[in-house]
């Protein structure tokens, strides 16, 4: 191994690399930098949608937001999503969630594709509104930006959603290419552990679905454990001996 790479030189390669990569910017687009994330909170934003001007942080205050973007309109996968969407509206709104679409087309646009996703998904109204970004500046603010598909105006909208909490910040993102559909069940199922995470100290582990046992987070102890959750808990036996699996039901 030549001796720059080697372990007790490695700290100081690396930040001479960060130190190259954070002044030598000339190389990379704007599209290739980082974006919006989970924790950070959503840019105020006023919109144009479908059903009038939005300014995002009214929008997502006091509840739980999807916020989710399509390639463009009258296209297939984005056709077949929205109608999902618009299917799972209710199991979304019961928990207390908004719905809120975008697409890199206008409004009028978004109106017309809109009978095509209502008919294509019978008995699904689109209900909820739909962003107009013709301009396609609003997904470079929301980090939704595709860096592989273009068309003959710049870059795509990526298949892109975040789940935004009541205090205003991405507490989960999806990141789907533009070939592979989104499957609702897990977005609803995924709202219900983020929900549960948030009213107790609790976690959902591998495979968890509504109704399974959740796992107690690590920074609660036993005794604390035993007045925040009366109902009970499992401490699981491992070759290790610690008690750091503990399983409840909320």
């Amino acid at each position: 191994m030549p001796r720059s790479l080697h372990a007790s030189n490695s700290p100081l390669f690396i930040i001479s690399l960060a130190h190259v990569l954070i002044n030598d910017t000339s190389n990379f687009s704007a599209s290739k930098m980082p974006g919006l994330t989970i924790g950070d909170t959503i840019p105020d934003l006023q919109v144009e949608t479908n059903q009038g001007k939005i300014k995002l942080h009214q929008f997502c205050a006091d509840g739980w937001t999807i916020l989710f973007s399509h390639p463009g309109d009258f296209t297939p996968v984005c056709t077949t999503e929205l109608g999902k969407m618009a299917q799972y509206a209710k199991e979304f709104y019961q928990r207390g969630v908004k719905l809120l679409g975008l697409s890199c087309d206008d409004v009028q646009s978004h109106n017309e594709w809109i009978k095509d996703i209502e008919a294509y998904t019978p008995g699904a109204k689109v209900n909820y509104p739909i962003i107009a970004d013709p301009k396609r500046e609003i997904i470079k603010q929301l980090n939704m930006v595709d860096p592989d598909e273009k068309d003959s105006t710049g870059n795509l909208p990526s298949r892109a959603l975040h789940i935004v909490g009541p205090d205003l910040k991405i507490k989960l993102s999806f990141l789907y290419p533009a070939t592979t559909g989104r499957n609702m069940d897990e977005v609803l199922r995924v709202i219900e552990s983020l929900q549960k995470a948030s009213k107790f100290k609790v976690a959902t582990p591998a495979n968890w679905k509504p109704g399974d046992p959740v796992v107690i987070t690590p920074d609660v102890t036993n005794e604390q454990a035993k007045e925040m959750f009366p109902q009970g808990f499992e401490s699981v036996e491992l070759p290790s001996k610690k008690k750091y699996l503990r399983l409840t039901k909320v």
